[in-house]
């Protein structure tokens, strides 16, 4: 457990990783492999429906500055530029995307003890500028997560967000969309030998006065395979297992049914990461 806050997008990332992470209906593939001179190529391709979709990233590393160079099928580029700690708790991060020249962005991130900051802001005449920020703790922390395009001189974006952590607990609430939409979260250790948890996410929207809640637990069945499975209130239900068949390889198989409608059929997806 680190001794400050974290960012923002760490408020209920726990609970949102055991609900949603690695679930999927798609077949994906990522090869990474490694040059001589420490360049690592990464070839991935992600088939959706008839649909597929790939892209090469190259990543160099030099120090504490991470360049990353991502060409995808369309022939867009996706250029990144991260410098890390230039200065004590300090990220700077640089991205621009070709042939879309409005989409440059600086953003710039700060740890702290007892606060975390990023700020971010597009590199055009009129840019989108955001910043989220948390103040607080390890244990608790309060933050917001504003948007503002100066274009239209309107906040685009304005959320809120609550974290408590406790030994073997995470709780978080978000106030979300403009005040329409509000989340609350919870991540429960049950068993920190074979990473066993529990984790629950309900959200409330005000505007159509739903709910939608999910649940999911998740288990080692050895150091190398894991299994998770999740319910929602929509009768979706899903199940995964992966197994790390070599250091930090993994294979994934996952699959969804609808329980209120048994009589479509299940959807499946399969995830294939290989490293050397």
């Amino acid at each position: 457990m680190g001794k400050g806050p974290g960012l923002y997008s760490d408020i209920g990332k726990r609970a949102r990783d055991l609900l949603y992470r690695d679930y999927q209906t798609d077949h994906k593939f990522a090869i990474t492999t490694y040059s001589p001179t420490g360049v690592a190529i990464t070839s991935s391709g992600l088939k959706k429906g008839d649909l597929f979709l790939a892209d090469v990233n190259t990543q160099l590393k030099n120090k504490n500055v991470t360049t990353d160079i991502k060409v995808d099928t369309n022939s867009n580029l996706l250029a990144t530029v991260t410098v890390d700690e230039a200065a004590p708790g300090l990220k700077t991060i640089l991205s621009f995307r070709i042939p879309d020249h409005s989409s440059a962005k600086l953003e710039v991130q700060y740890l702290h003890d007892y606060a975390g900051i990023s700020t971010s802001l597009g590199l055009t005449a009129n840019p989108i500028v955001n910043f989220s920020g948390v103040v607080g703790t390890n244990l608790l922390s309060l933050g917001t997560d504003v948007s503002f395009d100066t274009k239209v001189g309107a906040i685009t974006k304005c959320n809120a967000g609550l974290s408590f952590t406790n030994t073997d607990l995470i709780a978080s609430l978000n106030l979300n969309d403009k005040g329409d939409s509000l989340s609350a979260s919870y991540y429960h250790i049950v068993s920190p030998l074979t990473m066993t948890a529990v984790g629950a996410e309900v959200t409330h929207s005000f505007s159509t006065n739903e709910n939608t809640i999910t649940v999911g637990t998740q288990h080692q069945l050895d150091p190398l395979t894991t299994v998770k499975a999740r319910v929602n209130n929509l009768g979706k239900a899903n199940a995964l297992i992966q197994h790390e068949w070599r250091p930090k390889s993994l294979f994934t198989i996952s699959g969804e049914v609808d329980t209120k409608a048994v009589d479509k059929s299940a959807k499946f997806g399969l995830a294939l990461a290989l490293k050397p």
